[in-house]
């Protein structure tokens, strides 16, 4: 059984810990406000891009001067996977999560066969697949320095999965993250970025009713957009990443806070306990020795 002064610091020390904890529950409640107007913010963007990409992509259906972008290799042999984690840890299940669909993804790949190519943008995504999936990570992006994510952070990985790309040195990429709904609840999410992935079909003719005549042509537009696209969907990514870490932070911070209020109470009563315990056996020796004068 532990003294009382081990009792007395171990209280000490829980108190300490809470004080952290809920330090950083307020610290991520005031982050996660921004974090979240901004990935709201790029929502539309990034959704109007995908719409506009599969209008376009409807005058280059069965076409042999479609874009690479668009229609891939012609092989699905070599895939690269952008896993999107945060460079923090503490913030309960949304580094491991996205980490496990990742993982999950990239077996079933090797079980067919395929080779595969992880990039890693966020330390603890590294930190997760390393243990077994570590002789397939080809890099890590490191963006501790970056207080506040801009379009080109995730311009400068985009231009990186170009070159790749251009390079011959993957056939297939696919984006990973987990995309925020509320502060208890992010989604991870599994995006394929290259070739691009037109949810709206061939033969897509209007935007909400909308019907576009483009200039220049849809080919010269096309060249533009696709390797842009990269870069707004890796950006969308991080910014659903960012509030997401937030978000789950703060709902991690807070259950830890209100454990550590259940120990410190369970603590201090087994304390008091104790404490009692001791008077009365103090007591009884006193009178005891009284007694036997």
């Amino acid at each position: 059984m532990p003294s009382l002064k081990d009792l007395r610091n171990r209280i000490a020390s829980v108190k300490a810990t809470q004080k952290i904890t809920k330090a950083m529950q307020m610290v991520a409640a005031a982050k996660l406000r921004r974090a979240q107007e901004a990935a709201v913010a790029a929502r539309p963007y990034a959704e109007r891009m995908d719409a506009v990409l599969a209008n376009l992509a409807g005058a280059f259906d069965g076409r042999d001067d479609a874009h690479k972008l668009m229609v891939g290799t012609g092989n699905d042999q070599v895939h690269l996977l952008v896993v999107c984690t945060a460079e923090r840890g503490l913030c309960g299940g949304f580094n491991s999560s996205i980490a496990k669909l990742a993982r999950e993804h990239a077996r079933k790949l090797l079980a067919q066969g395929k080779e595969v190519k992880i990039l890693c943008v966020g330390k603890k995504g590294f930190d997760a697949l390393k243990r077994d999936m570590g002789k397939y990570v080809i890099d890590t992006v490191d963006l501790r320095s970056v207080k506040n994510l801009r379009f080109g952070d995730a311009d400068a990985i985009g231009k990186r999965v170009l070159a790749m790309f251009d390079e011959g040195a993957f056939d297939v990429c696919t984006l990973f993250y987990a995309r925020f709904q509320s502060v208890i609840s992010q989604v991870p999410t599994v995006q394929q970025i290259v070739p691009a992935d037109i949810a709206a079909g061939p033969g897509a003719a209007d935007l909400d009713g909308a019907i576009y005549d483009y200039e220049p042509e849809e080919g010269e537009i096309l060249n533009d957009l696709l390797p842009r696209n990269i870069s707004v969907q890796i950006f969308r990514a991080l910014l659903e990443n960012a509030a997401s870490e937030q978000g789950a932070r703060m709902s991690a911070m807070d259950n830890a806070t209100r454990n550590a209020g259940e120990m410190i109470d369970k603590l201090t009563m087994s304390y008091n306990r104790q404490r009692q315990a001791q008077i009365t056996k103090e007591l009884i020796e006193i009178i005891s020795g009284a007694e036997a004068l």
